[in-house]
């Protein structure tokens, strides 16, 4: 078993997004001033042209023996799968494939696909014959991974808004620090779908132009769709899971605790957990949807914690709000923000607005083009995940070795 002070190896890192697949790629792209990578959408809200964070490169095609599993969602999960299958195999060679779990966490699974078998069953009075109701299903995604990967460890989906996928890289480190496991395929997936996309713009949370978070013009969020899967092992050193927070304020269905007690109650409990204090971080990637209701609890609740002195940034208007896949995918640049340090600084994901910041808001030390941060410490960085009814989480991310 391993002190939960070192935490979890985070040893290969897979993902999909509008950025790209090729993590070079994504991380210039993240840190670049211009980045331009969002598409927009016609068919998502009838009579609005959304900008969304929309996958565009090839999906995998999902093989004849999951066909019951074919959905968009699986198919994206499948791609950030075949960014880490090398070090997936060897696993499964060295430890076992009992050794080897699989915790995902998702909120739309293939709702996509049933929104289209409905649309047919009102036109024809028939579902199409390619669809099936386990598309539907949250442990689709982690059943069909665990198949297509080879592993037979637990194997379970977590959903809980929109920190889901986070709360699945939580889970993937207990298995691994309870001995349950040696390692663990472990993080989010979800996808663009018309139901979800629906929803938010009755909630009147969606923006039909770039998202603004913490500006005083902000008016709302994009939405996108990515895969972020992690190879979690007990190996010592590289960049590792050493802190992890949760709480539940269960304020409102959908609206954040206008206090932000959550998230603060999160990142302190983070911190804790990675024996650190506030001013050792040199990085918080922020939730940051860029709604009213969001961006002022977690900045009143980021500045209890950390002040205007720790640099942090929304990573979203570059992405979109990736719903579920939200979590995994946010530790995933904060993984890339350590892989790529250079000669003592780590470059920092520009947090892009229109430069107005809210002044209703507690001051925020927003990161500013080409903004590096320099090490003198410890390599610590975080990412918070505040979702729906209060399910909040912050994990913290630390650099040991190579």
């Amino acid at each position: 078993m391993i002190p939960a002070a070192q935490g979890t190896r985070l040893e290969a890192l897979g993902l999909a997004c509008a950025l790209g697949s090729e993590l070079d790629v994504v991380f210039e792209r993240l840190v670049a001033p211009l980045c331009d990578a969002l598409t927009i959408r016609t068919d998502l809200v009838s009579g609005q042209d959304l900008l969304v964070g929309e996958v565009r490169e090839p999906l995998p095609v999902i093989p004849e023996s999951y066909k019951t599993l074919r959905c968009r969602n699986n198919a994206l999960a499948a791609l950030a799968l075949q960014r880490i299958a090398e070090p997936v195999r060897r696993a499964i060679e060295l430890y076992g494939p009992a050794r080897v779990g699989v915790v995902v966490g998702t909120t739309t699974s293939g709702v996509a696909e049933a929104g289209d078998a409905i649309d047919e069953l009102v036109r024809v009075g028939a579902l199409p014959a390619d669809f099936h109701y386990a598309q539907l299903e949250y442990g689709g995604l982690s059943t069909f991974l665990a198949g297509i990967s080879g592993a037979k460890g637990p194997t379970y989906a977590v959903s809980t808004a929109c920190s889901s996928s986070a709360r699945a890289l939580i889970s993937a480190r207990s298995l691994l620090e309870l001995g349950l496991c040696d390692a663990v395929i472990a993080g989010g997936v979800d996808s663009l779908a018309r139901l979800t996309t629906r929803g938010f713009s009755a909630l009147e949370a969606v923006s039909t132009v770039r998202s603004q978070p913490f500006s005083r013009n902000r008016r709302g969020l994009n939405l996108g769709e990515a895969a972020t899967l992690f190879l979690m092992t007990r190996r010592p050193g590289g960049i590792r899971l050493v802190g992890t927070g949760e709480s539940t304020d269960a304020h409102h269905m959908s609206a954040p605790s206008p206090g932000g007690e959550g998230a603060e109650r999160a990142m302190r409990d983070a911190l804790e957990d990675a024996a650190a204090s506030p001013r050792d971080l040199l990085y918080l990637n922020l939730h940051g949807t860029g709604t009213l209701l969001n961006d002022a609890s977690e900045g009143v609740a980021v500045h209890r914690v950390f002040g205007a002195t720790t640099p942090c940034s929304s990573t979203k208007p570059r992405v979109g709000h990736t719903l579920g896949g939200a979590g995994a995918l946010e530790a995933g640049f904060c993984w890339l923000v350590l892989a790529n340090e250079q000669d003592g600084f780590l470059r920092l994901p520009l947090h892009e607005f229109d430069g107005e910041f809210d002044l209703a808001l507690p001051a925020l030390h927003l990161v500013a083009a080409g903004q590096r941060a320099r090490v003198v410490g410890r390599r610590l960085v975080a990412s918070n995940s505040l979702g729906f009814g209060g399910n909040n989480c912050t994990l913290v991310l630390e650099r040991t070795g190579p």
